[in-house]
C-alpha cells in the first residue's frame, strides 16, 4: 500500500464525526488495484471500511457510487455500502461505511441448494431495479446495440496493442458481430459480481446449505446495460449445475424473461475480462500488468477449444432437461379432465394477463332488467332457446343473472356456440360484474337481484336502506314504465 493503515483510519475520522478509531487493519493490495482499503474498528465496537481511490479515474467512480448507495441502498434486499463520510485526497475523495457483515464466497465451490437460489434471486432483484433510479445517480446506460458496438471499439484498440492473439481477435470479432446474439433488453447491471463481493452469513459453518446472501459489495462499474455480464464469473467458475439452479431461481424473480443467449453471452464476458485488465494497465502505465496479462491471454487462446468443447456438453443436457420438462408439462392430459393437475408456473415462458374488465363481461343496468327468463319447461337440450321479446320482458331479473353468466370473448361477446341459458348452476346472491352507462362512471357489483313483487305499481324504491317497496305516483315518463311499455 502507497499509503499507510494508520494514514487511511486518520481520513476515516476526519471524513466521519463521531468516529474514533481504536485500532486498524489493512488490506494487502495487488498490482492493478483501483483502490486501497482498510478496516478500522472505533472506541463503540463499530467497524468502519476505509475506501481510497489509487487513480482519479477511481475517484470520480466513488464519487458517483456515493450518489447510488443514497438512492438504492434502501430498495434492496440485501446489504450494500452506504457512504457515511468522504475525505479529501489527491486522487478524490476517500469514501467511508460501515462494513457489511458476511464471508464472500467462492464460486468455484458452490453447489446447488438454497444459497445457490439466494444468489440467483439476489440477481435478479438487482437486475430489477428501475432504470431511473442508475440515471439519476449518474450511472452510464447502454442498449443493446450501443453496448456491442463499444465492445468493438475495445477490441480495436486491443488488437493496436499487439499483446492480443490473433486466434482470439478473430474468435471475439465473429462474436461481436453476430447481431442475433446481441438482441436483450438493458437491465440495471451490478458491473463485478464475483464471488468476493458477494458476502454470505452461515447458521452453521460445517453446513453450506444454511448460508444465506447478506450483502453486495463494489458497486464502481454499475450501469445498465447487458445483464450477462453479472454471470460472467460464473458461466467461467461454477459447475454447470450450479449455474442452472442460479438460472432457474433468477428467471422465477425476474420482471423481465432472460433471453435465450445469456449463457452465452456471460463466457464471452469472462474470456473478454482479461482485455478490459489489459487497456487499463496500459493508460495507468503498469508495464507489469500488462505483462501478466498478455501471458494470461496467450494462456487463454490455448484452451479456448477444450472450453467450447465441454460448453457445448453442457447447453446439450441443458437442452435435454428442458426437453424432457416440457414434455412432462405437456404430457397425455385432457384439458377437461377435472383430475387435470395444475401446470407449475414458469417464469421463463410468456404467460396471458388478466383480462381488464372492459374486455369481458360488462352488463348494463337496463339490459339485465330487460332479459327474459327462460320457461319452466325449455332445458338446455331443447333445439332453440327462447326468443327475446318485449312481451317477454316481465321475466323476473334474478334468472336473467344466469341467462348472462357465459364465458366472453375480447371484443365483449358471448361465445356463439353456448347457449345463454346453459346447465351450469348459479347462485341467486353471485355478485354480478356491471358497467354503468356513463363511461365515467365507476364499476360496481350487485350482491342479490331480486324480482319486483307482484303487487307493487311497477315501480322500485332504489333508496339504500330502503325497507319495503314503497308506491309512488304514476308517471308515464318514468323510465321503468318506458322499460315495461
Amino acid at each position: 500500500m502507497t499509503r499507510s493503515p494508520l494514514f487511511l483510519a486518520a481520513l476515516a475520522s476526519s471524513a466521519v464525526p463521531g468516529l474514533d478509531p481504536v485500532t486498524v487493519e489493512g488490506v494487502p493490495g495487488r498490482p492493478g488495484d483501483l483502490f486501497e482499503i482498510a478496516y478500522v474498528q472505533d472506541s463503540q465496537d463499530r467497524r468502519w471500511v476505509v475506501k481510497a481511490p489509487c487513480t482519479s479515474a477511481a475517484g470520480a467512480m466513488l464519487d458517483d457510487i456515493s450518489a447510488l448507495s443514497g438512492l438504492l441502498g434502501r430498495r434492496l434486499d440485501v446489504a450494500m455500502p452506504m457512504v457515511r463520510g468522504l475525505a479529501q485526497v489527491p486522487e478524490g475523495r476517500a469514501a467511508v461505511y460501515l462494513r457489511v457483515p458476511g464471508r464472500p464466497l467462492d464460486f468455484a465451490g458452490l453447489r446447488p441448494g438454497p444459497l445457490t437460489a439466494e444468489v440467483g434471486r439476489t440477481l435478479a432483484h438487482i437486475h430489477n431495479v428501475e432504470h431511473l433510479l442508475y440515471e439519476e445517480a449518474g450511472r452510464p446506460s447502454y442498449d443493446a446495440e450501443a453496448y456491442r458496438r463499444r465492445q468493438l471499439s475495445e477490441l480495436d484498440r486491443a488488437a493496436a496493442t499487439g499483446h492480443v492473439p490473433t486466434g482470439l481477435l478473430t474468435r471475439w470479432e465473429h462474436a461481436l458481430e453476430d447481431v442475433s446474439l446481441w438482441r436483450f433488453a438493458p437491465s440495471t447491471v451490478h458491473g463485478t459480481f464475483t464471488g468476493e463481493n458477494v458476502l454470505a452469513s452461515f447458521d452453521d459453518d460445517d453446513d453450506s446449505s444454511s448460508g444465506h446472501v447478506r450483502g453486495v459489495l463494489a458497486w464502481e462499474a454499475s450501469r445498465i446495460g447487458d445483464p450477462a455480464d453479472d454471470f460472467a464469473e460464473l458461466a467461467s467458475l461454477a459447475p454447470a449445475e450450479t449455474l442452472d439452479a442460479v438460472l432457474e431461481a433468477y428467471a422465477e424473480s425476474r420482471i423481465e424473461r432472460p433471453d435465450v443467449h445469456l449463457v452465452r453471452r456471460a463466457r464471452l464476458a469472462a474470456e473478454m475480462a482479461p482485455l478490459r485488465t489489459l487497456l487499463h494497465a496500459l493508460a495507468s502505465g503498469q508495464l507489469d500488468v500488462v505483462e501478466r496479462t498478455a501471458d494470461e491471454l496467450r494462456a487463454l487462446d490455448g484452451q479456448v477449444e477444450d472450453d467450447d468443447r465441454r460448453h457445448a456438453q453442457e447447453d446439450a443436457e441443458r437442452s435435454e432437461r428442458t426437453r424432457q420438462a416440457r414434455e412432462r408439462a405437456a404430457a397425455v392430459l385432457d384439458p377437461d379432465d377435472p383430475e387435470r393437475p395444475e401446470p407449475e408456473w414458469d417464469a421463463t415462458q410468456p404467460h396471458v394477463p388478466f383480462p381488464m374488465l372492459g374486455a369481458t363481461q360488462a352488463i348494463s343496468m337496463t339490459s339485465l332488467l330487460d332479459e327474459p327468463e327462460a320457461p319452466d319447461d325449455w332445458t338446455a337440450g331443447d333445439a332453440e332457446a327462447p326468443s327475446t321479446s318485449p312481451e317477454a320482458a316481465d321475466a323476473a331479473p334474478g334468472d336473467a343473472v344466469a341467462a348472462y353468466d357465459m364465458p366472453a370473448v375480447p371484443d365483449g361477446t358471448a361465445e356463439p356456440d353456448r347457449s345463454p341459458w346453459h346447465d351450469e348452476t348459479v347462485e341467486e346472491s353471485q355478485p354480478v360484474p356491471l358497467t354503468a352507462a356513463d363511461a365515467d362512471a365507476s364499476t360496481f357489483e350487485i350482491d342479490e337481484v331480486e324480482a319486483l313483487p307482484e303487487d307493487a305499481d311497477g315501480v322500485l324504491d332504489l333508496h339504500e336502506g330502503a325497507s319495503d317497496f314503497v308506491p309512488v305516483e304514476h308517471r308515464p315518463e318514468h323510465p321503468a314504465h318506458d322499460a315495461r311499455s
